[in-house]
């Protein structure tokens, strides 16, 4: 098995991350403390260094603590700030006066970090703040050193490109990275036309709800959140697991680790998020570095394109 996993660079920035990266939405404040510390320690002697760690609690939303946790896993297994990365969420709706530093600080106090080595937009959900004040007070943030890179999460082609034009027009750092839904299932707007431009002027993806809330992964549909339903197509990914599992099969890897594998293959993706709770899924997750070696990426892709749902059903332009 892979033990080291390679790195990519984000866009055309000097930052590199590991193609794989693990996430914590609604993940460490699951899990037995000490095992939660076990995976964190294979994961990066493995060469697993970017973390997705976000403030998920809301003032309206019961209390969640799983940045707060993995502040103390880091302390519990011994890291020192330069072993790991950090991706932090910003959220358009709490932007105010003070731009997004005051969630940002926060972030950081909840994380014990003082500083982010990327963050990434929450969804584009108001009209009364701007895509220039949102440029503006990123530049300042990128430019005291408290942000490294950014980027956007499920925002359209259209929105991206405008990001990128102003940041431009101002002199500061432009976006470089979008989160995306992909999984075998879900490839209408990172495998689309829109996207497909942005990419080839040297911008990146980073693959997200790869499993469908462990759906495609081989379990069954849970009670807990999983991410939005873009196309109302939940039902047909459910029907297509059992599928995605013979393939799986066939091959000789597991369901996961083909739709791990699938993400990789994406020329623009530059690290794929995944949660997981156990270190035997975190174990066999490394494995799909080696899936995607033995079989390639077009026959990776060929062989999962009978389980594309959202063909035709999601616009490729984006939300």
């Amino acid at each position: 098995m892979t033990s080291t996993v390679p790195t990519r660079r984000v866009g055309s920035s000097d930052l590199h991350v590991s193609q794989l990266s693990l996430g914590s939405w609604h993940t460490y404040d699951r899990m037995d403390f000490a095992e939660a510390v076990t995976v964190l320690k294979r994961a990066i002697d493995a060469g697993i260094t970017l973390f997705d760690v976000a403030v998920y609690a809301h003032p309206d939303m019961p209390p969640t603590f799983t940045d707060v946790i993995f502040s103390a896993m880091v302390r519990a297994a011994g890291l020192a700030r330069e072993d790991y990365q950090v991706s932090a969420k910003l959220w358009i709706n709490a932007f105010g006066e003070e731009g997004f530093r005051p969630q940002l600080t926060n972030a950081f106090l909840r994380a014990g970090i003082d500083h982010a080595d990327m963050a990434i937009l929450g969804d584009l959900q108001r009209d009364d703040v701007t895509l220039e004040e949102l440029v503006l007070d990123l530049g300042r943030l990128t430019q005291e050193g408290l942000i490294g890179e950014w980027g956007v999460n499920n925002w359209s082609a259209t929105n991206v490109r405008r990001l990128r034009e102003l940041a431009a027009e101002h002199g500061v750092k432009p976006p470089q990275i979008a989160q995306l839904k992909y999984s075998v299932a879900r490839r209408a707007i990172p495998d689309g036309e829109p996207f497909g431009q942005l990419f080839a002027d040297g911008f990146s993806m980073q693959a997200s709800d790869i499993f469908e809330g462990g759906i495609l992964a081989g379990r069954p549909p849970q009670s807990r959140q999983i991410g939005r339903d873009p196309g109302g197509i939940r039902e047909d990914i459910i029907s297509s697991a059992a599928g995605v599992a013979r393939v799986a099969e066939e091959i000789g890897c597991t369901p996961a680790q083909l739709c791990l594998a699938f993400t990789l293959a994406h020329p623009a993706n530059a690290t794929t998020l995944f949660g997981t709770t156990r270190l035997e899924q975190l174990e066999q997750n490394l494995g799909a570095l080696d899936v995607l070696e033995r079989v390639g990426a077009q026959q990776l892709r060929d062989l999962v394109t009978p389980f594309w749902a959202d063909k035709g059903k999601v616009d490729p332009e984006g939300p």
